[in-house]
């Protein structure tokens, strides 16, 4: 077997893991944008680099909570909450991902990022690649679990796959996803569900320059691996990775492992194969279920996931902040347990092209 990562190679994703009372620090802001607003929350030092997330259809940026503290190693890291989503204003009038795309633009803009690296996760992906179809100085692109199969877009097809994908995922996740879809409400979840399914992401990364990564969850019936073969063709440059035991949130179940690729995918440390190559990574260090907590960290979890609820509700910033860092800490604390340093490297295999339709 073939390692990616070495006891050499920085690995921010575990620096909280191995701190003692890990303290983090959530910032609140809003950023105006077509007669609503973006709202944007902001973890790390600033750099020269960041990071900026955007997560999928209906969902809030609390999908990224696992993810967001571990990649800022160049600077600071922001999660977007779009319109509609997350107890966000709604946009007027017709909607669009190109529509979310220049939302997604002016909070580059206006917090002057030079280059950031954009990632995306399901309907996120579709936003993040139009923005960098759009802007050619973006040379660092990473796509999670994106959507939607070409094979696949009707409502019915991807509704299937999509509950066949959750039977993989843990508590934490669908717990996220069931606050998370009852604030943004069925009627704009169906207003913005049939421009998902018929965006043409293939057609837009052939526009795309930056360096992307594609990374899917091995259980991930939304988006499966032929389909993320395919797309990845279409990009000028693109490197593919699996994580095994993952599915479609791959990067709050396993984000250890999903932060280490992202952050040597911008460093240029991942090892390209050409697009056939689906290398499969792993990391058993990884858990995000609240079994996995200790009694505190486990009450401060859902007492602060209470109080962001409240937050997004009331559209109350500082309430917001407060229960976002208090979240973060809960987490990184949580994650402070001792692990056999055999089991958390990364372990690398091959997975042959298909001879069938996957899905």
């Amino acid at each position: 077997m073939d390692d990616e990562h070495t006891d050499t190679t920085p690995d921010p994703a575990k620096r909280l893991g191995e701190a003692e009372n890990a303290d983090v620090t959530v910032e609140v802001d809003r950023v105006a944008v077509d007669g609503t607003y973006v709202r944007v929350s902001s973890v790390g030092e600033p750099g020269d680099r960041a990071f900026l997330l955007v997560a999928g259809l209906g969902i809030a940026a609390t999908y990224y909570e696992r993810l967001a503290p571990h990649l800022n190693e160049n600077g600071p890291v922001h999660a977007l909450d779009l319109p509609g989503f997350a107890g966000v204003p709604r946009f007027r009038g017709k909607v669009s991902i190109e529509r979310y795309a220049d939302a997604v633009e002016k909070v580059i803009d206006d917090l002057r990022l030079v280059d950031p690296v954009l990632v995306g996760h399901s309907m996120g992906t579709q936003v993040v690649t139009e923005v960098a179809a759009r802007r050619p100085d973006i040379s660092d692109l990473v796509l999670i679990s994106p959507v939607v199969d070409s094979h696949a877009r009707t409502v019915r097809q991807s509704a299937f796959r999509f509950l066949r994908s959750t039977l993989h995922e843990p508590a934490a996740v669908r717990w996220h996803g069931i606050t998370a879809y009852a604030l943004c409400g069925w009627h704009w979840f169906s207003k913005v569900l049939p421009r998902m399914i018929a965006f043409p992401i293939e057609e837009r990364a052939a526009h795309v320059q930056a360096r992307t990564l594609i990374v899917r969850g091995e259980h991930d019936a939304m988006v499966p691996r032929d389909w993320v073969r395919r797309l990845a063709r279409v990009f000028p440059y693109a490197v593919l990775r699996e994580v095994v035991d993952g599915a479609h949130s791959v990067m709050h179940a396993q984000a250890d492992a999903v932060a280490r690729l992202a952050v040597d995918h911008v460093a240029g440390r991942l090892p390209d194969r050409g697009v056939s190559s689906l290398q499969r990574v792993r990391d058993d260090s990884t858990a995000s279920d609240l079994s996995r907590l200790g009694p505190r960290e486990a009450w401060m979890l859902v007492k602060s996931r209470f109080v962001e609820l409240l937050g997004m509700a009331k559209n109350d910033d500082e309430t917001l902040e407060a229960a976002k860092s208090a979240h973060a800490v809960a987490m990184a604390d949580g994650d402070d347990l001792p692990v056999d340093p055999a089991d958390r490297r990364e372990i690398v295999d091959e997975v042959a092209p298909e001879t069938r339709k996957a899905g």
